[in-house]
């Protein structure tokens, strides 16, 4: 019998991990840097999403995070894209940033949701100027959760639909399974 899953708090105890603020003000100045050097927000908030390049993207975080999430987290394969959401609210979220999310707003076909954070400590420090309203500050997290998602086999869309930084009362992203991509095996039998 495989071992139980991990709690979230355990799984936050469990993690090495950077100082929180030193992440925050990094990430906080990289994304000043990105809006000094492309002068756009909207091609600032494709860069912080984006798949290839520069660190801090967040599908290329997301690619990466997922394997020590399984790794360290004791969680069998997730039957539906429901329960990996769940999964990724209730222990992603408080493994990575210490923090909990809700998952809401389900559609009738079970493809498309609302993960709900009440708290986001990406965002310490942070107020945005009124020339960059448009600004996709936490982009980093939808790349994150499409890169991850992508490698357990679903391709998603990702995208913001409230965010407080904006003034909103959470944040809140919309998660699209988009396709159950099967998975492939390198090697093959021929006998």
């Amino acid at each position: 019998m495989p071992p139980a899953p991990k709690s979230g708090d355990a799984l936050f105890a469990s993690v090495d991990r950077v100082n929180a603020e030193l992440f925050t003000l990094t990430y906080g100045a990289i994304v000043r840097q990105l809006l000094t050097d492309l002068e756009e927000v909207e091609e600032v908030n494709k860069q912080l999403d984006q798949i290839k390049g520069f660190i801090f993207r967040g599908y290329n975080i997301g690619t990466r995070l997922v394997d020590e999430f399984l790794a360290k987290s004791n969680v069998s394969r997730c039957v539906d894209f429901k329960e990996t959401a769940d999964v990724i609210a209730k222990l992603g979220f408080k493994m990575f940033l210490g923090v909990t999310a809700t998952v809401t707003n389900w559609d009738v076909e079970g493809t498309s949701c609302s993960i709900v954070l009440e708290d986001n400590p990406l965002v310490d420090f942070v107020e945005l100027p009124d020339t960059c309203q448009g600004l996709q500050y936490c982009n980093l997290l939808s790349g994150v959760i499409r890169g991850a998602l992508e490698m357990v086999s679903m391709k998603t869309e990702v995208t913001w639909v409230r965010d407080m930084l904006r003034g909103d009362d959470a944040y809140e992203m919309r998660v699209k399974l988009i396709k159950q991509v099967p998975e492939e095996y390198p090697y093959k039998d021929d006998d």
